[in-house]
Order: structure tokens, then C-alpha cells, then sequence
């Protein structure tokens, strides 16, 4: 071989060794992760899963298992295989196609060392589908054996700074002054540092679709070992954290609609945009049974006064967020809707005894833990009749009673062994002031996990709670096996919802692409539209107020202070000649005053959110009270958020609930003004008059 020959071989050898190495350096890092496992694994041959299947396809997911005891989802590199296509089929991304052909088949799966199967079988249903065919019930039928423990060998390899880790969900709304609205390094650093197994977000974190789903993708890749819960509180109405998302009307404006199948609708488009989100666990649905009028921090957050009307929409709810793949959470168990102080503020007490309890409080708890719900949020309440238990409160040095959320006779005695709940148990945020003010965070985290709470959320001083815990550990205060049960619920919730880190995550621009078809989709919009059309209620309309009929060249006044722009703009839609008054004095001006005498007709919106707002003696009410008896023309109000406003003005003329204030709630309530809708919605609520009187029964509501 001649040197240019020679030279020419070189250059030519040492560029494949180069290329090849590239190659098989990508190939041996996405291989990397299979060599190190120790068993490939069917998730849904794990005992703690679900296997509900619904419609002619079913996704199977694979799980590499590894030697350290963890786990991750695993979708490159697999071959799929059905032993009896005529049965089922399955494509190579593990989707399971029934054919509807009686018979059995096995779905296997291998990454070409290690294997596992899930048997299907197809029988034939004697019930006829929509076009008239026989139909065909699908059973998977599991395979057994200690390979599918997954959770017992996790926990038994997790060290416990990783066990207490798992039980932490702290927040990171904001970091140095400014909102976190995308990962920071400390912030990596803390979830690795603390093993943390779980987030919470907050508006401030969720500003629009792809910053969202960007922000929790890189959570995801921060853990190390397992996924994390990445909750957010998406209750619909005034408690929307999503900036881009669809506002759907809040719980008692559902409860007004009175339909099982809007409230479910609407947990599945909440659902459906979380979970295009990353976001896994929604703090949602409120339980709370608000038969309280006085209660300043529940009111509109529940369905309803009556225990019922709270279960039924909040099972349903439940159900259709979970048939989202997101997780529910019941909350504020034993329930919080019987107060009047706010629990962020200060500390609340429940006085009824457990018969009581049983029948209004815990009734709609109890539904819906039958239901599955997958969690339980507690409340920092007090239940003196349930635990008398007495601690001194480091704000007053006075003695005071155990909240729910410290109290393992209501957590464990009363949730786990009377009403039988096995799901995940978590705390109120623990920087409230009910716990905050009169227990130290380190001494209320520990009592909260003594008794009976898997998820310390929100923790006061990550670092302290986290090193407090593992102290109480350590010096027999907390026993590592009690720290293991609340683990085992955790990870069993995460496989059940498919929450755990992937080999091979989804690329984040696929990632936005979906969430952007999702997220304020026109579907969700016209169910946001539907359920706030269906809630509003026509209260009051004395001599046919209601509908409006005017010409076009009437004029009409809206008045009013907090949300009257939206109002006015809704009401604007119908009729061009509409003028509006903004006041934040609730002091007219007689320029206004004549304004609203030479007026067709007069809106005001009332906008309460405590007992002192609706009082009669209030600015806002005295200024309505004033035009009513100033107007010759019809005086009409819209109780924005409450629909106890009434209460402060009975002599309206017209009077229609809206239950919240976003757009689709004010655009219904212009059509019930104008007609254009016939208000079918009830009250969820009675509405008090003087003395103990009633000046409206719960299910009361007029239409034209």
C-alpha cells in the first residue's frame, strides 16, 4: 500500500471509529437504562392498579424495574405481540385493539431480554350497542407473582431521607421576590436534595400553555427516582389557577344546574387540560357541605347546603376528573363548610357531635371515598366533639383544641378505620394560619404524620420540616413503619395514575403542541358556556321585570363597583344603548342619580364575599337600597358571587344568582336578563330572612 493509499486508509478509519462512536454513544445511553434493569414489567399486571377499559382500545404501559428497587415507564425498544389477532390486536405502542371476536389471547411484550404477558379474554354481551349489534365484555386478566410487587421492593430499598421526601409537597410560587414561572437551578436542587414527591402550583407559576407544560416537564426531570405529584388547585369558578385555561363555573354553580352529567363534563375538561399540562393531581372537588350562610371561606367553592345535591355532583366531578387520568382530591374532610372563621386566617370549630356528622358533614366524604376518589385533603378545623385532645397554642399560650389535620382520632380512628379509606391523605397547606399561629411547623409536621396524613403540604422552612421529621424517626417518635405506609399509598397512587419518570420522555414541543389543542379547547368552551347557562337562577322577578323588553333606542344603567365592566360589557352584547356607573365610594353623584332616574331600566351587580358585605348597613347595599326606592324603572340585581346578597336588599324588583364571575357566567346571566335564555337553574342554598325566617328555600327558582 502506497503512503497516499496508506494515508487515505487512516483518515478514513479513524472518521468511521469517530462515527461509530457517536452512534454508539446515543445507541448505549437510551440502552443504558435497560442494562441496568433488572425486570421488564406490565404495569398493568401490578396488583394496585386499575383495569377498567372502556371502548374497543386499551393502552398497556411497560415498566423497566431496577436493582435499586425503582422503576421507570419504557416505550423505545420493544417488540408487542398478540397470540390471537382475531381477539385483540396490538400496535408496537401498546395499544390493545378489540375486534370483538369472543375468545382469549395473550399481549405480550420484550425489550429482548426480559418479557411479560397480560392475558385478554372476550366474551359476548347480550345488551345491543347503538347500532343494534350484540356487544362484547372485555376481561384482563392478570398475571401473578412477586415480580409485580413493584411498591413493597421500592419502598424496602428507599433510604429514609427518600421515604420523609416522598411525604413533602411544598410550593414555589415565588423565588428571590419574583414569580417562578420556569425551573431554577436551586429549585432543581431542592427537589433532588429533599427527594421531594411532590409540587404544588399556583397562579403565579401557570401563566400560559407552553411556559406551563414547559415549567412541569422540567420538574419531572429534576426527580430522580420517581415521578412527581404536580398538583395545582383547579376547582373551577373563583379558585382558577390556569391563566390559559378554560374557566369553567365554580361548585355551586354546578350545584345550581342540579345535572350529575354537566358536573361530570366538567371535572373531565379540568382533567383533560391538567393532565395535557403534566399536571397530575387536581385539589378538586371542594365536598364541603356549606349549610353555613356566615361562611367566609367556602361559600361558592361547594355544591351546596344539602348533603345530597354535595355527594351527587362531587362524585360525579370525581369521576370524570380521574377518567382524565388526574387524580381527585376530596376536600376539607371532616368538612369546613359549618364555620365562620376562615381557617387561613384563624382556627374554626365544628361543635356537632359524630350522628351529626355522619348525616351532613361526612356523607358526601363518605360517597365519595365508595367512588374511589384518590385522595382526601383535611381541614384545619376543630371537632370537639370527635377529639377533645387540648395543646397549647404558641400565639395565646392558651390551651386549644386539636384541628382535624393534627388529630390522629379523626384522621386514622375516624377516615382510615370507621369509614374505611385507603387512599392518600393530605393536609390543608401547612402555612396557614390555623396551624401556622399556633403550632410550630417542625411540631405541627409531625403531629400531621402521627396522625395519620401522608402528604405534608406546604411545609413552613423545607429544610427544617424535612430534618424534624427524620429526627422524629430517629428518635422513635415517628416509627419508620408508619412513614412506610403513607410511602406504599403514595407510589400506589403514582403507578395507579402513571405518574413515574420516563426512559424516554416525550419531546417538550409534542408536549406543547398537545396541550395547546387541549387547553381552552372550543369543546371545553361550550361546555364552560352550557354549565354556566344551565346554573343561573332567577330569584326574584316581581311584576315581570324580567325578561327586558325595551327598543333599541331605551337606555339601560348598569352600577356597581367589583366586576361591573364585565357585567356591563355582557349586558352590552344585547342591547347597544347601555351606559355603565363604577363606583368604588358607592357614593352617587346626582349627575349619576339623574342618570339612573332617566334610566329604562337599572342593573346593579352586588359583589359579596363576607357577612359584613351582604349586611344592609354596608356602602355597597345602602347604594343599591337607594336606587330602588329612586328608580321608577325596574331596578334588576345580579348577585355577582354570592347568592345570599338578596338578603341586604329584599324590595328588588328582580333578582337573578350567578355564583361567579367569569366571562361565560356574565354572558349567561345577560341572556336570562334579555330573554335569550330561560333560567332553569335552583338554589343550592336556603336564603335566610330576618328573625329566622326564610326569604328563599333551598330548590327555589322561577323561569319564564
Amino acid at each position: 500500500m502506497g503512503k497516499v493509499s496508506k494515508v487515505t486508509f487512516i483518515f478514513l478509519l479513524t472518521i468511521t471509529l469517530a462515527v461509530s462512536q457517536l452512534w454508539m454513544g446515543g445507541t448505549l445511553n437510551k440502552a443504558s437504562a435497560k442494562s441496568n434493569a433488572k425486570d421488564l414489567v406490565l404495569m398493568q399486571n401490578v396488583p394496585e392498579t386499575d383495569l377498567e377499559v372502556s371502548g374497543n382500545t386499551f393502552q398497556l404501559k411497560a415498566l423497566h424495574v431496577f436493582k435499586e428497587g425503582h422503576f421507570m415507564a419504557v416505550t423505545d425498544g420493544l417488540k408487542w405481540m398478540s397470540s390471537n389477532k382475531t381477539v385483540a390486536a396490538v400496535d408496537q405502542s401498546g395499544t390493545i385493539t378489540f375486534k370483538g371476536k369472543p375468545g382469549k389471547t395473550f399481549i405480550s411484550v420484550t425489550d429482548g431480554v426480559y418479557k411479560d404477558r397480560i392475558a385478554v379474554q372476550i366474551k359476548p354481551d347480550r345488551e345491543k350497542n347503538s347500532k343494534g349489534k350484540p356487544g362484547f365484555k372485555v376481561k384482563m386478566i392478570k398475571e401473578h407473582g412477586k415480580r409485580y410487587d413493584l411498591i413493597s421492593r421500592a419502598v424496602k430499598y428507599m433510604s429514609i431521607e427518600e421515604k420523609v421526601g416522598q411525604m413533602l409537597m411544598p410550593d414555589f410560587r415565588t423565588w428571590k421576590g419574583q414569580n417562578v414561572t420556569e425551573m431554577l437551578p436551586e429549585i432543581e436542587k431542592l427537589v433532588k436534595d429533599y427527594h421531594l414527591g411532590g409540587v404544588i402550583l399556583f397562579r403565579e407559576n401557570v401563566v400560559t400553555t407552553e411556559q406551563t407544560a414547559t415549567l412541569v416537564s422540567d420538574y419531572q426531570k429534576a426527580a430522580e427516582k420517581f415521578g412527581l405529584l404536580m398538583t395545582i388547585d383547579q376547582e373551577g369558578g373563583i379558585v382558577t389557577r390556569l391563566q390559559s385555561g378554560t374557566d369553567m363555573p365554580g361548585n355551586m354553580a354546578l350545584g345550581a344546574a342540579r345535572s350529575e352529567e354537566i358536573s361530570r363534563k366538567v371535572g373531565k375538561a379540568i382533567g383533560e387540560e391538567l393532565s395535557s399540562l403534566g399536571i397530575n393531581m387536581n385539589f378538586a372537588p371542594v365536598m364541603d357541605v356549606n349549610n353555613n350562610p356566615d361562611n367566609p371561606v367556602i361559600g361558592v367553592r361547594s355544591f351546596g347546603e344539602d348533603p345530597q345535591l354535595v355527594a351527587d355532583m362531587g362524585v360525579a366531578y370525581t369521576e370524570g376528573l380521574q377518567s382524565a387520568g388526574v387524580a381527585a382530591t376530596a376536600k376539607h374532610f371532616p368538612g369546613h363548610g359549618d364555620t365562620a372563621v376562615d381557617s387561613h386566617l384563624g382556627l374554626p370549630e365544628v361543635p356537632h357531635d359524630k350522628e351529626r356528622l355522619k348525616e351532613v358533614e361526612l356523607y358526601p366524604f363518605q360517597k365519595g371515598m365508595e367512588a374511589g376518589v384518590d385522595a382526601i385533603m383535611t381541614a384545619h378545623v376543630t371537632f370537639p366533639k370527635i377529639d377533645d385532645t387540648k395543646a397549647i397554642s404558641q400565639k395565646t399560650g392558651e390551651e386549644i383544641a386539636i384541628p382535624a389535620t393534627l388529630s390522629h382520632k379523626v384522621l386514622t380512628e375516624l377516615m382510615r378505620e370507621e369509614m374505611g379509606y385507603e387512599g392518600v391523605i393530605t393536609t390543608d397547606a401547612m402555612n396557614m394560619n390555623a396551624i401556622a399561629e399556633h403550632f410550630g411547623p417542625v411540631d405541627a409536621a409531625i403531629r400531621a404524620v402521627k396522625a395519620g396524613t401522608d402528604i405534608v403540604l406546604m411545609p413552613v422552612g423545607l429544610k427544617e420540616v424535612a430534618e424534624g421529621l427524620l429526627d422524629a424517626v430517629k428518635n422513635g417518635e415517628i416509627s419508620e413503619k408508619r412513614i412506610e405506609s403513607s410511602v406504599q399509598r403514595i407510589l400506589t397512587l403514582k403507578i395507579k395514575r402513571g405518574i413515574m419518570k420516563e426512559e424516554t420522555p416525550q419531546p417538550i414541543d409534542e408536549k406543547i403542541a398537545k396541550a395547546l389543542e387541549v387547553v381552552g379547547s372550543d369543546e371545553h368552551k361550550q361546555i364552560e358556556k352550557e354549565a354556566a347557562e344551565r346554573s343561573i337562577t332567577l330569584v326574584k322577578n316581581e311584576g315581570d321585570a324580567l325578561p327586558l323588553q325595551l327598543s333599541p333606542e331605551d337606555n339601560i344603567v348598569v352600577v356597581g363597583n367589583t366586576y361591573i365592566t364585565d357585567l356591563s360589557n355582557s349586558v352590552g352584547k344585547f342591547h347597544k344603548n347601555t351606559a355603565v356607573i363604577q363606583t368604588s365610594s358607592y357614593e352617587l353623584t346626582e349627575e349619576q342619580k339623574q342618570q339612573i332616574r332617566n334610566a329604562s331600566a337599572v342593573i346593579v351587580g352586588s359583589h359579596t364575599s363576607n357577612v359584613s358585605g351582604r349586611s344592609p348597613d354596608s356602602a355597597q347595599m345602602k347604594m343599591v337600597n337607594s336606587i330602588i326606592a329612586e328608580s321608577e324603572a325596574p331596578v334588576i340585581a345580579v348577585g355577582i358571587r354570592n347568592p345570599y346578597d338578596i338578603m341586604a336588599y329584599p324590595e328588588i324588583d328582580a333578582y337573578i344568582a350567578q355564583y361567579g364571575f367569569r366571562t361565560a357566567s356574565f354572558d349567561a346571566a345577560a341572556g336570562v336578563l334579555f330573554g335569550q335564555i330561560n333560567p332553569s337553574g335552583k338554589l343550592p342554598v336556603t336564603i335566610p330572612g330576618p328573625d329566622d325566617t326564610v326569604l328563599y328555600e333551598f330548590g327555589h327558582g322561577l323561569s319564564y
